[in-house]
């Protein structure tokens, strides 16, 4: 114990007699907390350069948040044309990414660590339900596109678009059938007259997903689905062992086991 009273002492010491090493210190945690924001920035900052390339008869808009009849949903993106309406997810994550087009949550892996994240797919399948409802259109009209950055390795099994900010011009331009004889401006006016600008909806759509985020670990935390509230039972599977809910197959929600 005196060791390491001595070990502090002498830490602190360094400390006190050369300022720059708590200069260093401080920089160093305040770019560990702004480094999420300053990545996500320039994510959207080059997803915008890119999709200013689009030809003028494209609509380009951004950081849409519309409200259904139960929730809110934020738009990272959606580009309005009569070859379809183009709602984009943007990811900015790099490593390697694995999933597949139904699963719960993807997998980001970086060196041995590996963090999982709700699968994208699902998340903008529910902002296309949400434009179809509030625009009162055929869900066919919508084209869900998933786009990571060109930092991520991707190693996904899907039907829906999953690319990376240098393939997402080719992938928009590669639809060619003309399927909305709307006009596309008036489509662009109502989404943009139904975009909810005030700060305080915003912060309270980011607090209902933190909220939703916290309830799910605690149920999952006391062995409860957090879909249905059925138990979670142990199960084994070809990748090993996990949780999974005892109301399968009505309920299919699973949990890694770590």
């Amino acid at each position: 114990m005196t060791k390491l009273f001595e070990i502090i002492k002498n830490t602190i010491m360094l400390f006190l007699n050369e300022p720059i090493l708590i200069v260093l210190l401080i920089m160093c945690v305040i770019l560990k907390l702004i480094y999420p924001k300053v990545r996500g920035f320039f994510g959207e900052f080059w997803i915008n350069v890119e999709l200013k390339k689009l030809p003028k008869e494209y609509i380009i808009l951004k950081d849409i948040m519309i409200k259904t009849s139960n929730k809110t949903h934020q738009i990272d993106h959606l580009v309005i044309s009569k070859y379809g309406i183009f709602v984009i997810e943007t990811k900015n994550y790099f490593g390697l990414i694995k999933g597949n087009e139904y699963d719960e949550k993807w997998t980001q892996y970086l060196g041995k660590n590996k963090y999982k994240f709700l699968n994208p797919i699902r998340q903008n399948y529910g902002h296309i339900v949400a434009l179809k409802e509030v625009l009162n259109m055929d869900i066919n009209n919508f084209i869900s596109i998933i786009c990571f950055s060109n930092q991520a390795k991707l190693s996904i099994k899907n039907a829906t678009k999953v690319t990376q900010i240098d393939y997402l011009i080719d992938e928009i331009l590669s639809y060619t059938k003309i399927i909305i004889k709307d006009n596309i401006n008036d489509i662009a006016n109502k989404i943009d007259s139904l975009n909810i600008i005030e700060v305080k909806e915003k912060r309270e759509h980011i607090k209902s997903i933190k909220k939703n985020i916290s309830s799910t670990r605690k149920k999952e935390q006391q062995n409860i689905c957090p879909k249905c509230n059925s138990n979670l039972v142990r199960r084994n599977g070809k990748y090993g062992e996990f949780l999974g809910c005892s109301n399968y197959p009505k309920c299919k929600y699973t949990k890694e086991v770590r």
